[in-house]
């Protein structure tokens, strides 16, 4: 699992990924300000504090509060603007590391856009669900780790497994290697919670769980290879 990120790490400003860096990034960056903008309005408009030192002081603490739950909500809306281009990742990891493989096929288009969707949609929901264990130091941390590193091992290492296979035998092979799986959905969440870092994790994340897929799929068809005869009519 360490080469793999070391592999997706160095890869990350390479030639091949500029421009998809480059376009994720500066979308993300331009729904965050937006994001923050449309909000800071409806606080201020909400605000009806008299006298004017009192408004004063409560659009100073909600921008603070604003600023400090956006960093929360930094790993789903980046995981929404990025979800346009992880096909883009995955075939440039793909035919550099593996060209002697077939290459992936990439779903859809209208059904790439609705994954993506529904999985920004759901860190969201879950990211704002925690956004009360804010109050509660370290807890916070440690429950956001561990529900983003299952939320994010399960998205990108199924969207590198579908590029491969039916979306059934997808979530069977996710489901038989699911520590691992889940060990490296802990990588990505700990690149997520760094300051700036977080917005490559879905570009990252993609190139990570490529090479995963890629060694826990070798790694399968090697252990099937070794069952006898009548174990792997069963398992196929």
């Amino acid at each position: 699992m360490l080469d793999s990120a070391l592999m997706a790490a160095r890869q990350m400003f390479s030639p091949e990924f500029r421009a998809v860096l480059l376009k994720s990034l500066g979308l993300t960056l331009l729904a965050l300000a937006l994001g923050w903008i449309g909000l800071q309005a409806l606080i201020d408009h909400l605000l009806t504090l008299e006298p004017g030192y009192l408004r004063s002081g409560a659009q100073i603490l909600s921008g603070l509060g604003l600023a400090f739950g956006l960093v929360f909500l930094i790993t789903p809306v980046t995981a929404a603007v990025a979800g346009l281009f992880l096909d883009d990742v995955a075939a440039v990891v793909e035919r550099t590391h593996y060209p002697a493989d077939a290459p992936g096929v990439a779903p859809p288009t209208l059904r790439g856009a609705l994954m993506s969707a529904r999985f920004g949609a759901l860190v969201l929901a879950v990211n704002v669900a925690m956004l009360p264990l804010l109050f509660f130091p370290g807890v916070n941390v440690a429950a956001w780790a561990l529900v983003n590193a299952y939320l994010l091992s399960r998205e990108y290492f199924t969207l590198a497994a579908l590029r491969f296979r039916p979306e059934g035998e997808a979530a069977a092979l996710r489901r038989r290697h699911r520590w691992r799986v889940f060990a490296a959905g802990l990588v990505a969440a700990a690149l997520a919670l760094a300051p700036l870092a977080n917005l490559l994790t879905p570009l990252f994340a993609t190139a990570f769980f490529v090479h995963l897929h890629k060694k826990i799929a070798a790694d399968d068809a090697r252990r099937l290879a070794r069952r006898p005869a009548p174990e792997r009519l069963g398992a196929s």
